[in-house]
């Protein structure tokens, strides 16, 4: 029996078929399903194995890139949300859906004392591309072998993806908060060159001016992964606009669902 992946879909998202197909071939059983199901008590989150919140523009990015969703995901399924994450079940934000997990307070963020009461305070963000424009280019990425995530260390080469979007910059409310996800290995992946090396803020190497040149960062119990770039449209090497093999983004799917026990 293949694991069970509900990809999240609502309004404006355009890459849950790509992320299904991913899912599918990295041995999991995608079901797609509208966020008003879910709401709706037609499908139940605790029923699946995996979460994915694949990318787009949900709502057509209302109020920002993600964060109308982010609203979504905090007002009806919080409970259901810090219950899927605490009981280590796998979580994948690409693009959009990375926008989410952050303006969500599942990825990114830090507890703050306010009062009696603790709070998630957001130490990060994804905001508008350095470049002022949409940014739509294949880019290579390193993934971070000591990462909480874990099971990226399972991923022996880079991964060679596109990026597209508008509001792809990774950013941290300062220094301490970079040197912080760097010390506890919350980053996840960075833009590199084609030979692995660093791409030092280089544009376009690092397609958004992401600090960094983070572009994917991982929850601290290392179940939950977003990332800006698309893994999902590099699954097949006739896919590559290069030509060649290898450094497929199907990599991160088998990792991913490789973790998963039934």
């Amino acid at each position: 029996m293949n694991p069970s992946i509900l990809i999240l879909h609502a309004s404006g998202i355009n890459r849950d078929e790509e992320a299904a197909r991913a899912c599918e071939l990295a041995g999991g059983a995608p079901d797609i399903v509208h966020i008003n199901r879910l709401r709706a008590g037609e499908r139940n989150m605790r029923d699946y194995q995996m979460l994915l919140i694949p990318g787009g523009f949900s709502y057509g990015d209302a109020l920002g890139a993600g964060t109308r969703m982010a609203l979504d995901m905090q007002v009806y399924f919080e409970d259901e949300l810090r219950e899927f994450v605490e009981s280590g079940k796998p979580v994948l934000g690409i693009c959009n859906g990375f926008q989410v997990l952050v303006k969500a307070g599942l990825l990114g963020s830090r507890e703050k004392e306010v009062g009696r009461q603790d709070t998630a305070a957001r130490a990060v963000t994804l905001t508008e591309n350095a470049s002022g424009r949409f940014e739509c280019r294949w880019v290579h990425l390193a993934v971070n072998a000591q990462a909480r995530a874990g099971f990226l260390s399972a991923i022996d080469e880079l991964i060679f993806c596109p990026v597209a979007n508008g509001e792809g910059n990774f950013q941290v409310q300062d220094a301490a908060t970079l040197a912080q996800l760097e010390a506890e290995n919350l980053v996840a992946l960075r833009y590199v060159d084609a030979a692995g090396q660093p791409a030092n803020g280089r544009y376009p190497l690092n397609p958004n001016g992401s600090v960094g040149d983070v572009a994917g960062i991982c929850n601290a119990k290392g179940n939950v992964l977003g990332l800006m770039p698309h893994p999902e449209d590099h699954i097949d090497a006739v896919q590559n606009p290069l030509g060649g093999g290898g450094q497929l983004g199907l990599a991160l799917f088998k990792a991913m669902v490789g973790t998963i026990r039934i």
